[in-house]
């Protein structure tokens, strides 16, 4: 004799729903286009794209392409709080956005802009709110130095 699992309809799975497809159509509002795929600099704390990289704002339907050969350093977060927020994780894709926008001047970008596409970017891979906020009000305040740098 075989036993059958019976399949339940939970309730709870009901009210749900519409808050998982709102979730979604969220998510999807900005999109990555191509897979990030890095090579490792020897020094270890930059790191090199190996394929170009596309990243589409959708709010205002703005392509950025990354060229294969860029560097980046990910998120740039100062050794004592990565006991807190590690330098990479799930907003590598953002970072490396951040990254290029903040280090091209062709780019016509305003400083606040690129922290924007950041924060979209990182609500786009799914980072948890806590972490993402603290890395944008990061950038607001500290991002100075580098945009300086342009």
């Amino acid at each position: 004799m075989v036993l059958v699992p019976e399949v339940v309809e939970s309730p709870y799975w009901d009210s749900i729903e519409p808050y998982l497809e709102r979730a979604m159509a969220q998510r999807e509002r900005n999109s990555f286009k191509t897979p990030l795929i890095v090579e490792v600099m020897p020094s270890g704390k930059q790191f090199r794209l190996h394929y170009d990289f596309t990243y589409l704002w959708k709010p205002h339907t703005i392509p950025f392409t990354i060229q294969a050969g860029f560097l980046t350093d990910f998120a740039s977060i100062p050794r004592i709080f990565r006991i807190i927020i590690p330098k990479l994780g799930r907003w590598n894709k953002a970072s490396v956005v951040h990254d290029y926008i903040y280090q091209t001047p062709l780019i016509q970008q305003t400083r606040k802009q690129a922290d924007k596409i950041f924060l979209a970017g990182m609500t786009d891979l799914g980072v948890a709110k806590w972490k993402r906020m603290v890395m944008y009000w990061a950038v607001r305040i500290g991002g100075w130095m580098a945009w300086r740098k342009r």
